[in-house]
């Protein structure tokens, strides 16, 4: 059941990037964690800006390349999660585990024809 449209997508994404420049002082992030998560950030931020959906601003990487590279992200991230498990910051691995499921539900929850056919009646 896809019921998240491009539009709504891109919401959350901008709203991901909010939530991950905050995320240091809200949680009291140090070090390796705290600029992994401000890269982060800066990552996700440039992903949604280059999307051609509605809410991108260069409309270059097309909406599904979008949806994949979140799926490479979120299991990336789970990775991430484990890296900092193994280096006693249980902070950093519930906040990257966490991340990564919630990057893949709405990777799964997401209609990514929905762009194009935006983009079709904006014609």
């Amino acid at each position: 059941m896809k019921i998240i449209s491009s539009k709504a997508h891109g919401l959350l994404d901008y709203a991901t990037v909010v939530f991950l420049l905050a995320a240091p002082t809200l949680f009291q992030m140090e070090g390796t964690l705290c600029i992994f998560t401000y890269a982060l950030a800066g990552v996700h931020f440039a992903l949604t800006a280059l999307t051609a959906f509605e809410v991108g601003l260069l409309k270059v990487i097309p909406f599904r390349i979008h949806g994949l590279l979140e799926v490479v992200v979120s299991i990336l991230l789970g990775g991430v999660a484990f890296w900092f498990q193994n280096n006693d910051n249980s902070l950093g691995f519930y906040f990257y585990i966490g991340l990564a499921i919630i990057i893949m539900l709405v990777f799964l929850l997401t209609d990514f024809t929905s762009a194009n056919e935006a983009k079709n009646t904006l014609r």
